[in-house]
Parts: C-alpha cells; sequence; structure tokens
C-alpha cells in the first residue's frame, strides 16, 4: 500500500515537470473590450428622390389593379347568386355547373391582380436591385396588391367551400 503511494505521489509530481509546448492566448485585457456593445448610430435617411418614370409605372399598375378589382367584385356579386342557388343542389346539376363556371371566370379575373401585383413585385425587385431605397408610393402599391389578393383569394375559397358536398 506504501508502495503503491508512493509511485502515485512521484507520477504526480513528474507530471507537473512535463512541459507544455502549445500557445495558448493571453488573457491579459484587450483594448477592443473597452468599446462596449451599444448598437452604433443608425446613418441619417437616404432623402427621397422622384422619379417620374417609377411614378408613371406605379400609377398605370395602380389603374390595372383598380380594374381588376371591379371585375373581380362583379364577378363575385353574380358567383355568390348562383352558388346561392347552386347550394344542396348535387353535383353536376344545372345549377352547379353554373355556379362552377363563374368560380372559374372569378379565378381568371383573381388572374388579373396577380398579374399586376407580380409587375408591382418586379418594380420594387429592380429598385432594389439598383440599391434606389424605399420608395414609399411604391410600397403602398405592394401592399395594396397583397391585401386584395389576399381578400380575393378569401373569396374563392368561401364560395368553393359552400359548394362542396
Amino acid at each position: 500500500m506504501f508502495r503503491a503511494l508512493l509511485s502515485a505521489l512521484a507520477l504526480t509530481l513528474t507530471a507537473g515537470c512535463t512541459r507544455d509546448d502549445v500557445a495558448y492566448p493571453s488573457l491579459a485585457h484587450r483594448t477592443a473590450e473597452d468599446r462596449g456593445f451599444a448598437e452604433p448610430e443608425a446613418p441619417p435617411p437616404v432623402p427621397i428622390t422622384a422619379d417620374p418614370k417609377l411614378d408613371t409605372a406605379i400609377a398605370e399598375i395602380g389603374d390595372r389593379l383598380t380594374a381588376a378589382g371591379k371585375a373581380f367584385d362583379a364577378g363575385a356579386a353574380r358567383a355568390r347568386s348562383l352558388a346561392a342557388r347552386a347550394r344542396g343542389a348535387r353535383s353536376g346539376s344545372e345549377a352547379w355547373i353554373a355556379a362552377q363556371v363563374s368560380l372559374a371566370e372569378l379565378d381568371s379575373a383573381r388572374a388579373d391582380t396577380s398579374a399586376a401585383a407580380t409587375d408591382a413585385n418586379q418594380l420594387a425587385l429592380d429598385r432594389a436591385a439598383a440599391q434606389g431605397g424605399d420608395y414609399p408610393a411604391l410600397t403602398a402599391l405592394n401592399g395594396r396588391a397583397q391585401t386584395l389578393l389576399k381578400a380575393q383569394g378569401a373569396t374563392i375559397t368561401e364560395l368553393n367551400a359552400g359548394l362542396m358536398p
């Protein structure tokens, strides 16, 4: 037992005398540690300059959205009426087919809205690629297009659900 204790002590003492050649980073204070972690101040906003070509494109797409919205609303009124008549009718009946056709026309009207929304989104992508910055009229147009698409999609879903057996 004494020998085992003596050899363990000798082994421990010898291990302390070994040399470590691995270079470890210093734990000394660095100047970067004095800087802190606060966010830097944001640069002042870049003033928005008018872009007549972009304004013309925005107006044209806005007109297309308005026209597509009116066409969709007219089609939705017709589709609601036909869907109400077809509610409870069997699949394949005259009333059901007329409601399905009106829903297909409604989908086509929504495609016009989707095309205008895609064009508005492309304008925003082109402006971002050119690093043109935010353009409030374009942002508003994109928001309007997305809102219109979402509302039209909800209308179509609602009418379709009413025709399901």
